[in-house]
């Protein structure tokens, strides 16, 4: 039984007990097989105080980088989840926030993902420079700033982990 190893976990309570003034669950790590989980908890629900203890719910969360985790939350869900999360950290976990779902986090990180930069107008600067010459004497006219502004208005979004830590995504 996996009880409390991974920074990525649920705490899974016994709602026959918690509805009897009974506090009784267990922090399951969620970044493993879905039959694991269920494994883990069909134990806490053995140990229940209240017999034949047969439903439980999600709650309390941990390591999810701030991607929702409800407490009905499907535990095939969670695992895959919590997957994506441990794959890709904290960025993971906020691109689920945004989105507000794993498919469009998922793609966005496979196909829109443009890379980390200090901020928008580096990852500007970064492209312009990329994608054509620029005469010496001009360099200093150009100003960055105003053109990440102008991109994010509709060509990229941004995700920000720390400071001067931005992740910036291609907008489709």
């Amino acid at each position: 039984m996996e009880e409390d190893q991974g920074t990525i976990r649920i705490y899974v309570a016994c709602l026959a007990a918690y509805n009897n003034g009974i506090l009784h669950g267990r922090w399951i790590a969620a970044s493993r097989e879905a039959y694991d989980i269920y494994a883990d908890i069909r134990a806490m629900l053995a140990a229940s105080p209240i017999e034949d203890a047969e439903e439980w719910a999600i709650h309390d969360h941990e390591g999810f980088e701030g991607a929702e985790v409800s407490e009905y939350m499907g535990i095939e869900q969670v695992a895959e989840l919590a997957a994506f999360i441990e794959e890709h950290g904290e960025i993971g976990g906020k691109l689920v926030g945004h989105f507000g779902n794993l498919d469009e986090a998922r793609k966005a990180i496979e196909d829109a993902y443009a890379g980390e930069y200090r901020s928008l107008a580096d990852f500007a600067e970064e492209l312009t420079e990329e994608t054509g010459d620029i005469p010496e004497r001009l360099r200093f006219y150009i100003d960055y700033d105003r053109m990440a502004r102008d991109m994010e208005i509709g060509d990229v979004f941004t995700i920000e982990t720390g400071f001067e830590q931005v992740h910036v995504f291609w907008s489709h």
